[in-house]
């Protein structure tokens, strides 16, 4: 981690601010674009992971407008998956003087030292999503019940295959996790297998390649393309007179991912169909994907409610109220258990989609053409 010196900071303050808002592509409509008595919050930071996923570009509006329907001027910056990039995009707003910073985590264990920053600066910080680790310096966890999201798609996969229905396989699975440096990937990964271990030991899911523990099915930086291959890899060497009949993702960008190796490999033709692909964040290509018949399942975090949820606590705390939170326990980040609140998830295929994410306003039904 880098820590800047406050001289340096002082001087850089400027040029950092247009790098910022520029190089980082930031549209937060903050700033002179703000009607006048528009500010009375004074500025907020938000930091997001990148923009190289639909779902963090959304999340990143949605939390600008909350917080200027509020009154905040808004600073937004997005780290691309670089670490250094987004601790220094920090120190940044710290030094601008930013109010109150939302963060989404690139890497959970790399912003110790910038948020002791913030609290020497009396800058309370919201962690959004990604649970921040490791620092007392996190006053409040906005998110989803994480656990149940892969117990959504354990679940999906369990029913899909008949196994709770009587069928007895055996059927051949592949698991597949987030970003080691995420602290998500756990609790997705935890609660997916609280569903798939039980069929798992009795041999009716069967892991041909043998990777099952967490450190063996990680996908450094939710990639796509690093899910690719290695389920080319696993096609390969595990698969050359077996099929695939269930891959657990965790994500629909590594869904799709692991749809172009399946299909690659002649998946979804013949006398190959595709297996049973689980997903999450019901992100625009995954959703058109159900739809046709490709991927099979997705897991819809209405990520408009956590933007609220996020402004609203950033907002009380501003306001000497305290936030709204519905779980005190389960989020211990190493230092501290974060007081969170947790949004619930729900699963989504081709039999609900419309009912969900169409009717829900989520997406307009054009948009799924």
């Amino acid at each position: 981690m880098r820590n800047r010196r406050a001289a340096l900071a002082a001087v850089a303050a400027a040029a950092s601010l247009a790098l910022t808002l520029t190089a980082c592509g930031q549209d937060s409509e903050g700033g002179s674009k703000q009607k006048a008595g528009s500010t009375k919050g004074g500025t907020i930071g938000i930091a997001m992971p990148t923009k190289s996923s639909e779902r963090w570009i959304n999340d990143g509006k949605n939390v600008v407008k909350d917080l200027q329907a509020k009154g905040y001027r808004t600073r937004l910056v997005y780290g691309e998956d670089d670490p250094d990039t987004q601790v220094s995009q920090i120190e940044n707003l710290i030094t601008q003087g930013v109010k109150g910073l939302i963060v989404a985590a690139i890497d959970n264990k790399s912003l110790n030292n910038v948020l002791q920053e913030a609290a020497d600066a009396n800058i309370p910080v919201i962690s959004y999503d990604r649970l921040i680790l490791g620092t007392k310096n996190v006053d409040y966890y906005a998110s989803f019940d994480n656990e149940k999201v892969g117990r959504l798609q354990g679940t999906y996969i369990v029913h899909r295959l008949g196994l709770d229905s009587g069928r007895t396989g055996p059927f051949n699975i592949e698991l597949f996790a987030g970003s080691n440096d995420d602290n998500n990937t756990r609790y997705f990964f935890d609660g997916a297998m609280s569903v798939l271990k039980p069929y798992l030991d009795k041999k009716q899911l069967v892991v041909r390649s043998g990777q099952t523990g967490l450190g063996k099915v990680t996908t450094l930086r939710w990639d796509g393309a690093t899910a690719q291959k290695r389920m080319d890899d696993i096609l390969t060497s595990s698969y050359k007179s077996q099929k695939v009949d269930a891959v657990l993702s965790p994500y629909d960008g590594i869904s799709i991912g692991i749809l172009s190796s399946l299909k690659s490999d002649g998946y979804g033709s013949g006398s190959k169909p595709l297996p049973v692909i689980t997903g999450q964040d019901a992100e625009l290509a995954s959703v058109k994907s159900i739809i046709a018949g490709e991927q099979t399942e997705t897991v819809y975090k209405d990520t408009r409610k956590l933007a609220e949820v996020a402004a609203s606590m950033v907002d009380d705390v501003l306001n000497g109220r305290k936030p709204q939170v519905n779980d005190t326990k389960s989020y211990d980040n190493g230092t501290k258990v974060v007081p969170s609140y947790l949004l619930q998830p729900v699963s989504v295929d081709k039999t609900n989609y419309r009912q969900v994410l169409v009717d829900g306003g989520y997406y307009t039904a054009a948009e799924l053409k």
